[in-house]
């Protein structure tokens, strides 16, 4: 194994423990903001959305693995120009800004203001762009494993409408301005 993919590999243990934990902690707290987190988001929505964060969550089990395990880091050209490694990247853009929205999110219900508000839009833009980034590199790959490429991009889809589209367009949409 590469030391690429060890480091990725890595990236993902860290950074997947890091949401998990900010989500049980933030989530599972007394003082969690729990309902409020969905704003003004719509009943009839909800399930939608609901249902699409497990296809989400099983999904990333899906492009995951082909990432680490079937692309070799010396071989992978993204675009015929970008390597392996852009692929820390992205998984950054997703994980770390995952594992801070839900006390960025917290502490502007608490606290609101247009600039916690501005950082909270910034945090759901990067992770959108982190995920749109990784299907945009499975799509254009020229190079790496061709076996198990079609699934890990099915499971990114749901991925990218959770994250690109319901996270970063429809819930702040939803979500009330805050007035301080």
């Amino acid at each position: 194994m590469s030391r690429q993919t060890r480091s990725l590999i890595a990236l993902n243990v860290v950074g997947g423990i890091a949401v998990l934990a900010s989500y049980a902690l933030g989530l599972g707290s007394e003082s969690s903001a729990g309902a409020a987190l969905w704003g003004d988001v719509p009943e009839r929505i909800r399930p939608f959305y609901t249902i699409n964060m497990f296809l989400a969550a099983a999904g990333y089990f899906l492009f995951t693995p082909y990432i680490l395990f079937r692309l070799q880091p010396s071989e992978t050209r993204i675009a015929g120009r970008f390597g392996y490694g852009s692929f820390h990247l992205l998984y950054a853009l997703v994980l770390f800004p995952s594992a801070v929205w839900v006390q960025l999110t917290e502490r502007m219900i608490a606290q609101p203001s247009a600039w916690m508000w501005a950082v909270v839009r910034l945090d759901l833009a990067l992770i959108a762009l982190g995920s749109l980034g990784l299907m945009v590199s499975l799509l254009t790959l020229t190079s790496g494993a061709r076996r198990g490429r079609a699934l890990a991009i099915v499971g990114l889809v749901p991925f990218c409408v959770q994250t690109a589209l319901l996270d970063a367009l429809v819930w702040p949409a939803f979500f009330p301005f805050p007035n301080p």
